[in-house]
């Protein structure tokens, strides 16, 4: 299963490319944080902690989730 990580300091935004649905939530929900043409397709910077784990509990198929980040995640 391929699995992407995407921090902004404070969490991780896990994506497991496999469970992806491609419902579009994540576009729709934060279009200044997911664009899916772009690489990183990802940038968690552009929108809050709170905003972010609201929009990653609205993933229908799980392929998004998100731990707390660490010193390491910086490196």
């Amino acid at each position: 299963m391929a699995i992407k990580e995407y921090s902004n300091g404070e969490i991780v935004i896990i994506w497991k490319s496999d469970l992806c649905i491609h419902s579009g939530i994540c576009v729709k929900t934060l279009p200044d944080v997911y664009h899916p043409k772009d690489s990183p397709w990802i940038t968690p910077q552009n929108a809050t902690t709170e905003a972010l784990k609201a929009q990653i509990a609205q993933c229908p198929s799980g392929a998004l989730s998100w731990r707390e980040a660490t010193p390491k995640d910086d490196q």
